[in-house]
């Protein structure tokens, strides 16, 4: 008997360690969307819920377009209020004369749905469907590309625009793998654990392909001198005020060093046009946000950091979404 009592203890005591190991790896892994996502150049991460906590985005009426506000009556949803998280992954196109562009994206969205209506949109604007391990996958037409959209679970749903059904297919293929902690793509496993802790919002990978134009990027008519496979980390923490990150992980020290001459340069710019702008409520927001960025290279990477204020992210956020 003592022996059985035993043995009965050591069992529990290794499942209990066992849940406990899995609970700390949940715990440390990202976020269930952003490990949905397929392989891709770059992603980007937001979390709704505490933006709206802290801004109340669905007590304050925004600008729909006609087409907006049809799917809103059609669906139920609304993005203000029922949108949770939500990732998306960049994938970077040969072509970027094609139809996708120079980008193509998979994105997982969180929150509320309402399956029975949106199922109905769905079926009424897709032109095909295709059965894909258990899940209807359908597509539609939107500005020359194939839109293919998946209800994964009652508060899951994924996008993607990419030429074939093969990253969709991933995201269908890596919820059915969600409860492992250890799952995501290879940006997550390479640029993840440099995320600050208790970022709301987080890019990583080679996150500057959207903007890209001949000669780099060019931000307020200043172009950076990044190579297309510049890696960068960029965050937002709510700590009573949003703090913005953003780390360039460069090749080289020189190269480091040139985007921060860049990116000072630019500051200095919009500091000195700054003080030429009338005094009110909104140019005071962006004063605030350009006079508390600095600029500062720490070997072959970059930081920039500022403070953006409520009233800015509310302004910009009062737009159509």
């Amino acid at each position: 008997m003592r022996r059985r009592t035993r043995t009965t203890l050591l069992v529990a005591a290794i499942v209990i360690a066992l849940l406990a190991a899995l609970a700390w790896l949940r715990q440390k892994a990202p976020p269930e969307v952003a490990r949905l996502l397929p392989e891709s150049d770059g992603m980007v991460y937001i979390n709704f819920e505490p933006l709206r906590a802290a801004m109340h985005f669905d007590q304050h009426p925004v600008q729909r377009d006609a087409s907006y506000q049809k799917f809103i009556d059609a669906t139920g949803f609304v993005f203000e209020r029922d949108l949770h998280q939500a990732a998306i992954a960049m994938h970077h196109m040969q072509n970027p004369r094609g139809p996708n562009g120079p980008v193509a994206y998979s994105e997982v969205f969180a929150g509320h749905f309402d399956h029975k209506r949106l199922t109905a949109w769905l079926e009424a604007a897709s032109k095909a469907r295709e059965q894909y391990a258990d899940r209807t996958i359908y597509s539609l037409e939107s500005q020359g590309r194939t839109v293919r959209i998946v209800m994964l679970g009652y508060d899951m749903v994924a996008v993607s625009n990419t030429p074939t059904a093969e990253q969709v297919h991933a995201i269908v293929d890596r919820y059915r793998t969600a409860a492992l902690p250890f799952s995501g793509s290879s940006v997550l496993s390479d640029y993840y654990s440099q995320v600050p802790a208790l970022s709301i919002a987080w890019g990583i990978g080679r996150i500057s392909l959207p903007f890209w134009s001949e000669g780099g990027p060019r931000i307020f008519g200043v172009t950076l001198p990044l190579d297309t496979d510049t890696a960068f980390v960029a965050s937002v923490r709510f700590l009573g005020t949003l703090r913005l990150r953003v780390e360039e992980i460069a090749p080289s020290q020189a190269d480091a060093a040139a985007t921060t001459n860049a990116l000072q340069s630019m500051l200095g710019m919009l500091s000195a046009a700054m003080t030429s702008i009338e005094n009110n409520p909104q140019s005071k927001d962006y004063r605030t946000l350009v006079n508390s960025a600095t600029v500062t290279q720490h070997g072959s990477r970059t930081v920039l950091t500022a403070t953006v204020p409520l009233d800015l992210v509310k302004q910009l956020a009062g737009g159509n979404p």
